[in-house]
């Protein structure tokens, strides 16, 4: 199995770059967790995941969320890496994010930080190219990983047998 996951999650393409054809009015609820880590240099810091198992819920991700709490977070898994270009955007997302770009061997690769978009249309909200290959993306709230001390070089672990006691 993968270092990275201790679940077993079946998952397809993350991105919608065009318009969702559905009200995006309220945040979705109900979605399976994971507890995981960040593993730095200084320790490791628990969080806790959401992970969006079908199409519908990987495309909403934080749609219409006005908070997270504290260490939790999205993880959106790929059946296959992703090129530099790909990325993900902020459309009807009412928070700051960071998002954390994670290689297939659970290393950060890069990070970069994500403003609401609060236009309707869809063509002006800005997209957030990873830059790097990735296979998994984590949306956290803005700040998590500058506050943490987390930074590219850095691993995500997912699962509690996978993270330090």
């Amino acid at each position: 199995m993968n270092p990275i996951l201790a679940v077993a999650c079946p998952v397809s393409l993350v991105l919608m770059l065009s318009g969702c054809a559905e009200s995006i009015a309220s945040p979705q609820s109900g979605l399976p967790e994971a507890e995981g880590c960040f593993i730095n240099a200084s320790g490791s810091e628990t969080v806790t995941l959401e992970i969006a198992e079908t199409q519908k819920q990987r495309s909403k991700g934080l749609m219409g969320r006005t908070g997270l709490d504290e260490n939790a977070g999205m993880l959106f898994i790929f059946q296959e890496d992703r090129a530099p270009e790909n990325g993900f955007w902020m459309y009807k997302t009412l928070i700051p994010l960071d998002i954390a770009y994670v290689s297939d061997a659970g290393r950060i690769e890069n990070i970069r930080n994500m403003v609401p978009c609060a236009s309707a249309d869809t063509s002006k909200c800005p997209t957030y190219p990873a830059g790097v290959t990735f296979r998994y993306a984590v949306e956290m709230a803005a700040g998590y990983f500058q506050e943490h001390r987390i930074g590219v070089g850095d691993y995500l672990r997912v699962g509690a047998a996978n993270c330090p006691s």
